[in-house]
Formats: structure tokens, sequence, C-alpha cells
């Protein structure tokens, strides 16, 4: 999916040149009062404010806003790999269309809530769902504004909307290696906050190797998660990991398409329950008899796609009638598991059981270039193939099958067994022809994906 480009806002002139553009830029920048009070873009100059706000129509935020920059169509190819996000500054609660709905001031750092880092990642996710379009001068109906930092805001539940100025005051710096989901990587740039400045949210690594994580961030067009070469697509060495000061223990969201981060351990073990033990409870060999239904049959089917058993589900879906596409699919793990006889006879029992909810063991190993399984749908090889610099048979098969769909355009040798950049914008093109946008149209094939290509 191409990355929307950071251009900062031209004012307007006679000559469409690059030559006078920057000539105007640098003017400017000349004509702005130096920043003051730690950077904070409340106080510029009123000189450049006027510039950009009689320019680009802006509207000002609670009075501690800065200038919203527009983005402008430049001259020239675009930029796949710059944040589009220009920001507000720090501001209270706002309504829909700007209109106050908490007064008072911005939330102080020593005053955080508490909140485990489940809830951080679900809080990021509705922006996601909702495919919330980005602004500087727009608010969520939550009251947090629509760009990069309200989006963090919001997430943190900071009740206040902050910049990037200000997010590292509710929060500490750590290293590369403390980072879970939930923490934030953080690029400010002071002489010029507009200029680049970005921050997103750590969804967990996209594999062991620790050179791509799962980015939640709130960009041009809309709220994105994707993977994203650490620490960011540009000035990768400038982006700072910090933790929310406010983040508890509790569960560690496993995200998709990040590998699994080990859940920090508790103080003292907790009393009673926990949420999600029953999911993981092994419910008895008798819920998995013939013409048995109930929701541990949808469960175990959903767990074992998960695993590369999506060949054995004709709709791409499991549902909650157990049946021979069930019992196919459990005998295809347990002999990835190198089991044989009674102990790969397709029933699963509570080690099967087991290994699936605790995302452990071999998944099913992919059956590219065979015959199809039940459905006509090939094997799905799982989402880690499809990353940077892996190689795999998988990969190839890909290819040749966007290019038998008339989806190849971007490749100039033809498809390979390496994953490359080529092969994402082929999907990417694939997935948005299904109707997807967003996050569903990312370029990284899923299941669905897969299953489309190769019915």
């Amino acid at each position: 999916m191409p990355m929307p480009a950071f251009e900062e806002y031209e004012p307007a002139g006679d000559c469409v040149c690059r030559g006078c553009a920057q000539r105007r830029r640098a003017l400017a920048r000349d004509r702005a009062i130096p920043l003051r009070d730690g950077g904070h873009p409340a106080a510029r100059g009123a000189r450049r404010a006027l510039v950009l706000a009689t320019a680009a129509g802006v509207v000002f935020g609670g009075g501690g806003a800065t200038a919203v920059a527009l983005s402008a169509p430049a001259t020239g190819p675009v930029s796949l790999d710059e944040p589009g996000s220009p920001q507000g500054g720090r501001t209270p609660l706002h309504g829909p269309k700007g209109k106050p709905g908490n007064p008072g001031a911005p939330g102080r750092p020593g005053a955080v809530k508490r909140i485990d880092r489940t809830t951080i990642i679900n809080r990021a996710k509705l922006w996601l769902d909702a495919q919330v379009p980005y602004s500087m001068s727009e608010y969520w109906t939550d009251g947090y504004r629509q760009d990069c930092s309200g989006y963090v805001s919001m997430a943190w539940n900071l009740g206040s909307n902050e910049w990037t100025g200000s997010l590292d005051k509710f929060a500490t710096k750590i290293t590369k290696d403390e980072l879970l989901p939930g923490d934030m990587l953080l690029f400010h740039n002071p002489a010029d906050p507009n200029n680049g400045s970005h921050v997103v949210l750590f969804g967990g690594w996209v594999d062991q190797t620790r050179t791509h994580y799962v980015a939640y961030e709130q960009t041009r067009p809309t709220t994105r998660r994707l993977a994203t070469p650490y620490g960011y697509w540009t000035n990768s060495a400038k982006y700072v990991p910090y933790r929310f000061n406010g983040v508890t223990g509790g569960i560690v969201p496993q995200v998709p398409g990040a590998v699994p981060v080990p859940a920090p351990v508790p103080e003292a073990p907790a009393a009673g329950p926990k949420p999600g033990d029953a999911a993981k409870t092994f419910p008895g060999a008798d819920k998995f008899a013939p013409g048995a239904t109930n929701d541990h049959v949808a469960q175990l089917g959903r767990m074992l796609i998960e695993r590369g058993a999506y060949r054995f589900y004709p709709k791409g879906v499991a549902d909650r009638t157990w049946s021979d596409h069930d019992k196919l699919a459990t005998q295809a793990f347990q002999r990835a598991q190198g089991w044989t006889g009674a102990d790969a006879d397709g029933i699963p029992g509570a080690h099967t059981w087991r290994l699936l909810v605790d995302k452990q063991g071999k998944n099913i190993p992919p059956t590219v270039g065979a015959a199809p399984g039940p459905g006509g749908v090939r094997a799905y090889p799982g989402a880690a193939v499809f990353r940077p610099g892996r190689s795999h048979p998988a990969v190839e098969a890909l290819g040749r099958q966007l290019m038998k769909k008339g989806f190849g355009k971007h490749y100039t040798s033809g498809p390979g067994a390496r994953w490359s950049e080529a092969d994402r914008r082929n999907v990417e093109a694939f997935q948005r022809a299904q109707g997807w946008r967003g996050a569903a149209a990312n370029g990284y094939p899923g299941p669905e994906t897969w299953r489309r290509l190769f019915a």
C-alpha cells in the first residue's frame, strides 16, 4: 500500500515552478518568530500564523493549537515513506467539528490514568475499524483530534489532545529490546514540528529478526495498521521508543501479523480464573463427535485456519458443526507435529488443543504446487512468508497466479521466490479490485486474498 506523502503547504503565488515554491517556503520560515517555551507551536509569531491561516483557511483549536498545514499535490513522484501527518497542538477534548466538548486545560503529565496494554490496543483498533479520516482540525466523536498525536492521546486515554512535543512528558524512554504492544515510537522535530514530526503505536514485532514491527498510526488518508521497518520509513534513527507512565500489567495483546510477545510476569498470582481461561481449557473429546454442534468446533476451525489449514474449509470459514473438514484439518496439524497412528487420528485431544490455543508447535506445511485440497483451495502458507527479504516457493506461486489473474504489471523481470515490493504492489492492486480499502488492501496476502487468488 503506497505511503502518503507529506508536503508542506505552499503559499499562493503566480509561479508554480519548483524554484519559486522553495523560495516562498524559505520566505515564510524567515518571517517566523523563533519558537519559545521548549518549541511549543503556540509560540509561533503572528506573521507565520497569518500567512498559513489566510492561505489555507485553517482552523485554530483551543488557543494552543498551531496552524493546520495542508497537503497539496506536488510535481514529480510521490514518496512512499514519508508520514503524511502534520499535527495540531495541545488542546482539551473537543466535540465533533471542533466544537468544545470538554472544557478545561490539557492533561497534566503527573495525573495520568492507569491503563493496561490490551485496552490501549483495543482503543487503537476502534479508529482502525472506523477508518477515521486524517485531519488536523477535525475531532472524532470521542473528542480526540484526528492526527497522529491525537491518535496516541486517544489510545492512552490521556483526556487531552497532546502533540509530539508533549507526549514524551507522559512517558519514559525505553530501549528497542524493551518495546511491548502499546508503547510508542516518537520523532519530534523541534526546529520545524510540522516537517517530519510523527508518532506511532507499537503493535508487536513482525518476526524474530526485529527489523519490522506492526505500527498503528493516524496518517493520510485514514487510520492504518502496517508492517513497518524499525524505527520508521524515514528518519528511522530519530524515532525514540517510549512507554506510557500509566501503563499497567495485564495481557499483552497478540496483534495480527506480529510474532508473540511474552506477557509480563505478575508480581503475585492472581486469585480466581483469568479472562480467556475458559476458551483455553480443553472442552472434551465429546464436543468433536460426528454431528456435534457447538462453539468449540468453530473455535477449533478458526485456530486450525490460522495454522495453515485453510485449504480444508471450502467456504473459507469454520462453522459450529463438526465435519470431515475439521477432522482432516486436525489430522494435518497433528501430522505436522510428527505424530502418527492413533496420535494423528484427526480428533483433537488435550495436547492438540493446548498447542493450538497457546500458538505453539509447528504449522501445517503448505502444498504449493500440489493438487488443491477440499474446496479447491491451495494451502495458505502463513503471513510470515510474505515479509521483506523472505524467500519461499509460495511467493513465486503467488506471483504466477497474480499474473494469471491480470495483476502483474509491477513485475519487471517476472515473479520470483523472494518477496519484493513488486509483489506487494500487485497484491494491493488485486485486493483493491475486490473492493477492499484501508488495512484490508495493504498488499500483504491473508487467507482470504490467497483463497480468492487460487479458487
